[in-house]
């Protein structure tokens, strides 16, 4: 092969003897052929498959500019020197030139070099010209090879200039090229590291420079150090940040993961029926007694129709059983594949290079202890280290940025699909699955995925790097180091065991954590209700119990976490003192040599990251494997099933019920039944029944909503819905109406006349640019319903589907709602109309009435037909025709009537919806909601009106009115963490912990110092005793004492971590002790502004934080800062002048870090903030799911959903490049501490002797890592202080006054009853004009007072006031002469009962929820039942008093909910009772029933009603008519009757005349 290449050159090839002098040389013909065939060889490896895009690309070429120009004008020159250079050959042999050697012709290597080089720089050309269809103008391999050839080049450059000093001959044309050529290749690198931006995409560059960043400034993420230097000097807004990359945004991951994920479902769904039915075959045959026992408990569900105890087995069997397994991962792998192939790439190449080091490392140690050699050799040594560090920097960097990316990904992508289940979702796993719970999904689980995904590597790449060092030590150290591979292994069982057991805990650690935080979504949904009956402190207890649970599993996990961290931390020092024990104790001629023991110490410490690494790995291999299964379950899970509802065209019938059955649950009792019913378009059809007779799942099952039992429903054209409990966005009052659509004028002024909204709009602050706060928290229940109402109208759909919409409104509103919009003369008059309705006095001017009996149809027919017919409906209208008159005034709807009474399903769509937590919050009582209140949410006049999460279309004028913002952007702490937080957060911890684990760590740290120079002290014994034997007793001591040294290190690292674990969980039980306790004494008014969201955002994300992150932050910084201080120790004391390059180094560290944590700790802020619009919007989603299908809508949430979860991308990818951008700095300062290290060895190698030079530059090695490390965790430790930060501020929001004072009522109070206001004044906030201006009345003992107003009078802060809700802005209330100012809150609200609008009901026991206390017998509480008219349905019940009732007692019908309120008060029997709204959402029957037992049973307590329905106040001793905050009418009825009064006036409205009110 030499002889060959000789023969090519025409001169020697290689000459070792070239080298082995000081100044050392390669031979020309290697420089020739050799160094310039790897960098071509490179080329025409990679350059090729640039050219694939001019074949692929869809892009037009882009314009070309200055530095395309310059790179071709460069590339041509080289052309033509590689040209010139071959014709001066070919000229030289055909004697047109005088010829160097005329004897010979010229060898080949002068023809075929300048060939290649010639058709290398077309090819050059060719890839520069491509460039242009790419954003990105550069080309990476070019960038290489251009590197690559100016260092191979450098030697036959330095060769060449050695020949012109020395003055022997040279081809001076040769020379000249060469030079030419290679000052070119310099010109064009220098060109390619500036980015190259078309004028086209210019603007694009300004959005998002990192698609146009030359390959230079990628690498380094240059290109990211403008919005560094902008967070170093201002707080970075989302509006600074950059946009995505496309292939980064929501849309388009979504779209590739979701196709992966259907093929990947669909397998694993005909897996799963291959499983079920080898299982079904296994049944059959296992014998008749289990057959039985299954149709026995068949029997028992028909028999004991209300009980859901066996059903509830059969379900959980199912959901909690088999699922469709096994598919997520592949889905992931597929979906990200080119990422994780690119990502292997640079791991692999690092992996490689991390063992170059020990062996240079070793290189240097020879020559130093080697006085005959070369200076050269040194240098070069040096240039290596250096070299391969910065290779090993730039591929570290880049895989993490792709591993990060990766995260980002695959959490967007799950949240994306998450959010689009959620929308198709059939009710069986709705009904599994809470809000909360779905919401955790998204949280928690999605984020384990993304913490999993950034060092998923590691599963392949520790193995690697543990096998290459095991290789490499075993060159040092032979078969002693089987030894430390021993240990090595005896240590793997006892990880396993170790992660087997942390899983188990994790497991059963997420229940609880979703436990507690489906309790905190009830509370905070029913915030009101636990203030109003003071049950704060038994829902306390409940979490607290929840809470420790949690903890104590915390506090386990966090002991195995601490044993494994000290397992592995001994591991690698375990491993070198056996492995060096054995070596030296084999064979007496062992003895340990700096070179050995600092090559096996830099191996060690490579082994070292793959086996701390691992157990992380593996734990959160665990965590994922968990969350796999929890989102496989509800991912894989079924669809709503819409099959039954058929579209097909149909000239007479606008709706077709053929045959029809539907349940709420599959295989459950059909809750309608044989439904045939034929609805011409256009029609107007009511349908009525009591009660639990499936009106409501009527509505139901034509949106498709309910499972299908047999026949179907035909639906001809677009449907249009209203559900009995309006669900309104947390957007305008404008957007809520024209939801999506938009927006024309005219119809839009129609639409708000004939709604009745043109008054309310009056007296909103912002008119119809108000914003409506969460679940439409400042507006009345009435304005609710029509503006829900006006958004069906508005939708001009053909159908349009009503639940009850005009139970909440006004009489008089109502009758105008009846007559401009649905009745024969109103808008939707040619649209079809299906009225559920209780409202009796309208039935006579509908084209149909649909009679609902159990679910099926008992009658139907015209008006005048069902009177003449007899039957029930005739009925109906004798019992309450008289009462019905009186339309419900003002009548606050909570949820449907419908309730499969039959077999207790749960209730239908849309009651499910309050009953999911998030989405419940049950702030709608009308207190809140009258008109007053959201003027009285004011808020300062000019607000920036740009909403974090609101994606409104709507230009919003610049000038925002008083009030019109209700919710305020989530506050946002900015600059630096105050240091406060840390101490916050060390005295939650105990300060007598936090020493003892500081202390454990210094003990830790100093061991580790004397170990280090105990060993090099140690390998100067190998120069001692050379050509010795090594004496016995000096081996000994020398392993004896490095040993104690190790355990030492261990033991003092262990109790740290134990102690730490300890301090950790004692700080979060204080820190969400405090949180909890002043989350449930802050004023409502807190509620009414904060999205339920944000609020349990602090419960879920940041507690995790503090209990999981924040712990691992200190410890890791902790051990960083005290590792590095040992480091620069060692360093130090071996070469003592390495301090000067110190000093400047840490200068750079200290800017760096400035810079970058400024930027870095506000990212992570944004994160947090624009996190919480993503879970916003999810509960409000799912709360409204069933309106949203009805619409059609889903295509839209889905869109806003994907632009949310944009803005929140931004914020994490940024964080992530300004972490890589840190990184890369970082490293390169960590690589000069290298190179530093080694040069000043190298300078004074004659002074140093090897032990001390081998742990100079080890320690140097490994500070690199541990500097780095350092910023980032004290970077990270600032990001997670954050979330201490915000606990902290919860806990300082003002509270409420306190719930016992030192005056405490007498023990029997209040024993009269009797109320007196004196000038009592009340207003919402201090800024605002009163709501009650100068209330004087006294209410005397046991009397019954009716109260009545229009909306906005006033009625709801009356009770507010009572129960002091809101406080006295002047004046006062006495309570059998008490002033109630004084009391304690609770002295005060326990002796007062309300039974409130909303019947809000709790998870957890029936029992409970009357009696959370425990303070009553059980025969009290059954007597209660019994008044209640619920004994005869709760002693059906499988397990009575102890029936689990679901969350938001959406297991049990409207109707009864409001009776368990009404037992609620029985039970207290307090001398006042007040009444608000209560029996609005009964029917007539109900409501009678309610209506008598409170007669009967408080007729010796005082009673205020709030009155909807005028006939429940007739019989009132008086009668109060609020206006405009004022008392303008106080007496009996009859009084105001005869009298032309303003109560007269609504009872004409109301249609009661002096015959009716005597009949009462």
């Amino acid at each position: 092969m030499a002889a060959a290449l000789e023969q090519f050159c025409g001169s020697v090839f290689w000459n070792s003897s070239l080298l082995d002098r000081n100044n050392a040389d390669l031979p020309l013909c290697f420089e020739q052929t050799v160094l310039i065939w790897i960098p071509l060889g490179f080329l025409w490896l990679f350059g090729p498959w640039q050219l694939l895009s001019f074949f692929t690309s869809k892009m037009t070429k882009t314009s070309v500019t200055r530095i395309y120009l310059t790179k071709q004008v460069l590339t041509v020159l080289l052309l033509l020197t590689a040209l010139t250079e071959l014709l001066f050959t070919i000229a030289e042999d055909l004697g047109h030139l005088p010829h160097p050697t005329p004897a010979s012709r010229n060898p080949a290597v002068q023809y075929t070099n300048p060939a290649l080089y010639f058709i290398s720089w077309l090819l050059v050309l060719m890839i520069h010209d491509n460039c242009r269809l790419r954003t990105r103008r550069d080309s990476g391999t070019l960038f290489l090879f251009l590197i690559l050839s100016l260092l191979c080049g450098m030697f036959q450059f330095q060769t060449l200039v050695r020949k012109i000093i020395q003055g022997s001959d040279l081809d001076v044309p040769r020379f000249s090229l060469f030079f030419i050529s290679y000052v070119l290749q310099f010109l064009l690198l220098l060109s390619s590291v500036c980015s190259d931006i078309a004028p086209e995409m210019k603007e694009a560059a300004k959005k998002n420079p990192e698609i146009t960043a030359s390959i230079l400034s990628f690498f380094t993420f240059h290109w990211y150090s403008r919005m560094v230097v902008k967070g170093f000097r201002k707080p970075l807004e989302t509006e600074d940040l950059w946009d995505l990359k496309d292939k980064d945004r929501t849309q388009q991951i979504s779209g590739k993961f979701e196709k992966n994920m259907k093929s990947g479902v669909r397998k694993a769904q005909r897996e799963l029926e291959i499983r079920q039915r080898k299982k079904k075959r296994r049944f059959a045959t296992t014998g008749h007694e289990n057959g039985l026992s299954k149709a026995q408990s068949q029997d028992a569900l028909v028999l004991e129709e209300k009980e859901r105890k066996e059903k509830k087995e059969v379900v959980t069997e199912n959901s909690k059983g088999d699922y469709a397994k096994r598919w997520l991962i592949t889905a992931v792998m597929k979906t990200f594949a080119d990422n994780l192939v690119k990502s292997v790439a640079f791991k692999f190449v690092h992996d490689l290079l991390v063992f170059v080091s020990p062996q240079v490392l070793k290189l240097m140690i020879t020559f130093v202890s080697d006085p005959e050699a070369y200076l050269w050799q040194g240098y070069l040594y040096v240039l290596l280290l250096f070299v391969t560090a910065l290779v090993q920097s730039i591929c570290l960097q880049q895989y993490f940025q792709l591993c990060f990316e990766l995260g980002m990904r695959v959490r967007t992508a799950l949240t994306a699909a998450i959010y689009k289940k959620a929308l198709t979702v059939s009710n069986a796993t709705r009904k599994e699955s809470t809000v909360g719970e779905t919401v955790n999904l998204m949280s928690a689980d999605a984020q384990r995925f993304m913490d999993f995904t950034s060092f998923v590597h590691q599963l392949w790449s520790a193995p690697l790097q543990i096998v290459l060092s095991i290789v490499f030590l075993w060159q040092e150290l032979g078969p002693a180091v089987l030894a430390g591979v021993g240990v090595m292994v005896f240590l793997i069982p006892i990880n396993a065991v170790l992660v087997t057991k942390a899983r188990a805990i994790q497991m059963k650690n997420m229940k609880n954590k979703d436990e507690r935080m489906k309790i905190m979504n009830e509370i905070l949904s029913g915030i009101k209700i636990l203030k109003l009956f003071a049950w704060e402190p038994s829902f306390q207890k409940r979490v607290g119990k929840i809470r420790a649970r949690e903890l104590k599993g915390l506090l386990h996990f966090s002991y195995l976490q601490s044993v494994s961290i000290f397992v592995f931390t001994c591991a690698p020092f375990l491993v070198s003192v056996v492995a060096f024990a054995v070596y030296v104790m084999v064979d007496e001629s062992h003895v340990l040599d700096a070179q050995k023991a600092f090559t096996a110490i830099s191996l060690f410490n490579v082994l070292r990251f793959p086996l701390a690494m691992l157990p992380m790995v593996l734990s959160s291999l665990v965590q994922v494997s968990v969350s796999t299964e929890r989102l496989e379950r509800y991912l894989g899970s079924e669809d709503l099933d819409t099959s039954a509802i058929w579209h097909e065209p149909s000239p007479a019938f606008a709706l077709q019920f053929s045959d029809a059955s539907f349940a709420w649950e599959r295989d459950s009792d059909a809750t309608i039944r044989d439904i045939n019913l034929k609805i011409p378009h256009g029609h107007l059809v009511a349908v009525v029944g009591p009660v639990g007779s499936g009106k409501s799942s009527l509505v139901s099952a034509m949106l498709g909503e309910m499972e299908n039992v047999k026949g179907h429903i035909n639906i001809q054209g677009s449907v249009a819905y209203v559900p009995q409990q309006a669900w309104i966005q947390n957007a305008t009052l404008k957007d809520n109406i024209l939801f999506g659509l938009p927006l024309d004028e005219v119809r839009y002024q129609q639409v708000l006349e004939a709604c009745a909204l043109l008054p309310d709009l009056q007296l909103l602050p912002g008119r119809d640019l108000t914003e409506i706060g969460e679940k439409g928290i400042n507006l009345s229940g009435g304005q609710k319903q029509r503006v829900s109402l006006a958004r069906a109208v508005y939708s001009n759909a053909d159908i349009c589907l009503l639940d009850d919409p005009l139970s909440a409104v006004d009489s008089h509103v109502g009758r105008h709602i009846f007559d401009q919009v649905l009745g024969p003369e109103g808008l939707l008059r040619h649209k079809t109309r299906i009225l559920v309705t209780h409202n009796l006095s309208f039935l006579a001017r509908v084209n149909n009435i649909v009679m609902l009996v159990a679910g099926a149809v008992s009658e139907q027919g015209s008006y005048s037909t069902l009177l003449a017919n007899g039957g029930p409906f005739a009925q109906l209208l004798n019992t309450y025709g008289s009462q019905q008159e009186t339309i419900p005034e003002e009548e606050v709807t909570v949820g449907m009537d419908e309730e499969p009474e039959l077999d207790g399903d749960p209730a239908p769509g849309t009651e499910e919806v309050p009953a999911d937590v998030v989405t419940m919050t049950q702030k709608t009582e009308a207190c809140v909601h009258r008109k007053d209140f959201c003027r009285s949410l004011s808020t300062s006049s000019n607000m920036s009106l740009k909403k974090v999460h609101q994606g409104n279309l709507e230009k919003k004028p610049v000038e925002e009115l008083k009030g019109q913002r209700l919710i305020e952007k989530e506050a946002m702490e900015t600059g630096k963490v105050k240091f406060s937080m840390y101490l916050q957060y060390l005295s939650a911890v105990g300060w007598v912990l936090s020493t003892c684990v500081f202390i454990g760590y210094v003990g830790q740290a100093a061991a580790s110092v004397g170990s280090s120079l105990w060993l090099s002290d140690w390998t100067n014994d190998a120069l001692l005793f050379q050509n010795q034997t090594y004496p016995a007793a000096q081996r000994d001591l020398r392993v004896g004492v490095y040993g104690v040294l190790g355990t030492s290190q261990a033991l003092f690292l262990l109790a740290a971590a134990l102690l730490a674990a300890r301090g950790a969980v004692q700080a979060s039980r204080v820190l969400h002790e405090k949180l909890l306790n002043n989350i449930l004494r802050v004023p409502m008014s807190f509620f009414d502004t904060t999205p339920t969201g944000r609020i349990v955002n602090r419960f879920a994300k940041d507690i995790f934080t503090v209990d999981e992150t924040i712990p691992m932050s200190f410890r890791s910084w902790l051990n960083c800062f005290l590792g590095i201080l040992n480091t620069l120790l060692i360093i130090c004391l071996a070469t003592p002048y390495f301090a000067v390059v110190i000093v400047p180094l840490g200068l750079i560290y200290y800017y760096l870090q400035r810079f970058y944590v400024a930027t870095s700790r506000q990212l992570r802020r944004l994160d947090s903030v624009t996190r919480s619009p993503i879970y916003s919007h999810f509960s409000e989603t799912v709360s409204g799911l069933s309106v949203i299908r009805a619409y059609g809508h889903e295509a839209r949430f889905l869109q806003h959903n994907e632009k949310t979860v944009d803005i929140n991308q931004k914020c994490v990818y940024s964080w992530i490049v300004s972490n890589r951008w840190l990184a890369v700095r970082l490293e390169f300062v960590g690589n000069l501490v290298v190179f530093f290290a080694a040069l000043l060895a190298v300078l004074a190698k004659d002074v140093l002797d090897s032990g001390i030079v081998g742990l100079s530059i080890s320690s140097a090695l490994s500070v690199t890592q541990t500097l780095n490390w350092l910023v980032r965790m004290t970077s990270e430790l600032e990001t997670n202080i954050v979330a201490v930060e915000r606990v902290h501020e919860y806990t300082l929001v003002a509270n409420e006054a306190p719930w016992v004072t030192a005056q405490r009522p007498p023990p029997s109070w209040p024993h009269r009853g009797e109320i007196s206001m004196v000038e009592y004044q009340v207003r919402y906030r201090p800024e605002l004009e009163l709501v009650l201006t100068g209330i004087n009345c006294h209410i005397k003992s046991t009397e019954k007072i009716g109260v009545v107003g229009r909306t906005g009078a006033g009625k709801s802060s009356l009770t507010n006031a009572l129960f002091r809700i809101l406080e006295a802005a002047g004046g006062r209330i006495l309570i059998d002469g008490l002033d109630i100012a004084m009391l304690g809150l609770h002295d005060l609200r326990q002796n007062l009962t309300i039974i409130p609008q909303d019947p809000v009901l709790f998870s957890g026991s029936l029992r409970m929820n009357l009696d959370p206390f425990n303070q009553y017998s059980d025969e009290d509480v059954w007597h209660a039942l019994e008044l209640a008219h619920l004994k005869s349905y709760v002693s059906g019940l499988h397990e009575g008093l102890s029936h689990p009732v679901s969350e938001a007692g959406e297991n049990l019908s409207v109707g009864q909910r409001q009776l368990l309120c009404l037992a609620r008060a029985l039970l207290r029997k307090s001398k006042i009772l007040i009444l608000d709204e209560a029996t609005a959402a009964v029917d007539m029957e109900t409501d009678h029933l309610i209506q008598q037992t409170i007669r009967s049973e408080f007729a010796d307590c005082t009673v205020l009603t709030i009155a909807h329905r005028l006939h429940t106040i007739m019989d009132s001793h008086r009668v109060m008519v609020l206006q405009a905050g004022k008392i303008v009418e106080f007496d009996s009825p009859e009084q105001l009757l005869q009298q032309n009064s303003i109560f007269a006036g609504m009872a004409r409205d109301a249609g009661i005349v002096g015959a009716t009110f005597t009949v009462m």
